[in-house]
């Protein structure tokens, strides 16, 4: 079957969200430097509103209510396209992660007996895709049942990555759930890892840190890092460590324990691996502020997830409504497959195929207690 059709073929069986109420709009958001426009487009449900670019598919906005009724913006970013776009370090704030979501060692992988070579952009390694991964680029857009679709080409070679790959991210909102579903094919042997990058403070962005926020994780294992942040390939366990999270507790009760990989990272930034394996969606991970009483609830058919709590956020980039970022004012839970996958044969294969069809689903709960 052709890559064209294929792809076609998938978008048909994308699972649609069954909802009359969810309006959807579309406004200008300016222009790239070079004059392609940008539009924004406004997903709202009762009293959830999502705000999604087609730059970058970034998740500008997102609006949800607390116990009190009050609504705040849970997201942080930026207010223009100009500072997404000129922002030397923007934290990939809300944007969709690819090639290859989280890093690779020494910015190289080996595949079908072949060795391919990435741009090194994080220490020795490459992260997030490289120098202009597709939190960079302007993506096709149309809008759909309940939101929006998004599409791009990525060409062979593109980042030093093999195969033409097409890829297409939908955000629909039904009530109150916002889901991200992926799609991608290729016509070369290639390797592919897509997440958002959505970095979520459930009291309101800019109001301070997610420390007093209460997560839990569903995963009895984590990936341990050297010290650049790359799986050592252990699969540990997370068991009288910092890193268990299968009940509810406070982000920050021991985010400052003498931990080496705590040390790594300034903080937490690592790989859970769920236990959920079989690629149905399932809970993945809970958010829970007891101020404002706004949980988010993450399901995900992905196998592993990133919790990061922003540890270089040091108050040098200023974001929405002229609020400055500061450290741990923001998390992020990136549902994902392992890092550094093409380069650990025990962690779940990252490779897609030609006639192969990639899919994932994450779906965002918010609520309140």
């Amino acid at each position: 079957m052709k890559l064209g059709a294929l792809l076609l073929l998938m978008m048909a069986t994308f699972v649609q969200a069954q909802s009359d109420f969810t309006k959807v709009t579309k406004k200008p958001f300016g222009k790239m430097p070079d004059g392609t426009p940008v539009e924004i487009y406004t997903l709202k449900s009762g009293k959830i509103e999502a705000r999604i670019m087609t730059y970058g598919g970034i998740l500008q906005a997102l609006q949800a209510p607390g116990r009190n009724g009050r609504d705040a913006d849970i997201v942080l970013g930026f207010d223009s396209l100009d500072q997404y776009v000129k922002t030397e370090n923007s934290a990939y704030f809300g944007a969709i992660i690819g090639r290859f979501a989280n890093r690779i060692a020494h910015a190289k992988f080996t595949l079908d007996g072949k060795t391919y070579t990435l741009p090194v952009n994080d220490g020795p390694n490459s992260l997030h895709g490289g120098l202009k991964g597709f939190d960079k680029v302007v993506w096709k857009a149309k809008e759909i049942k309940d939101g929006v679709e998004l599409t791009h080409v990525s060409k062979d070679g593109d980042q030093g990555y093999p195969g033409t790959l097409r890829v297409a991210v939908r955000y629909t909102l039904q009530g109150n759930e916002l889901r991200i579903e992926y799609a991608a094919a290729t016509d070369k042997d290639t390797v592919l890892n897509l997440t958002n990058h959505s970095y979520f403070n459930l009291a309101g962005q800019g109001t301070g840190t997610i420390l007093p926020e209460e997560l839990k994780i569903n995963a009895s294992y984590y990936t341990p890092t050297d010290a650049t942040q790359i799986p050592t390939g252990e699969i540990a366990p997370v068991a009288d460590t910092p890193f268990d999270f299968r009940k509810l507790t406070v982000i920050g009760a021991r985010i400052g324990e003498n931990n080496q990989q705590l040390h790594f990272a300034r903080g937490y930034d690592d790989n859970w691996a769920l236990d959920n394996q079989n690629g149905k969606l399932a809970e993945a991970a809970e958010v829970y502020d007891p101020a404002t009483g706004r949980v988010l609830t993450v399901f995900t058919t992905e196998s592993g997830i990133q919790f990061y709590t922003g540890n270089f956020l040091d108050g040098t980039l200023t974001g929405k409504g002229g609020h400055v970022y500061k450290k741990h004012y923001g998390l992020t839970l990136e549902t994902q497959h392992y890092p550094d996958s093409p380069n650990h044969s025990n962690f779940p294969t990252t490779e897609l195929k030609p006639g192969q069809r990639f899919h994932s689903i994450t779906v965002l709960r918010f609520s309140t207690r």
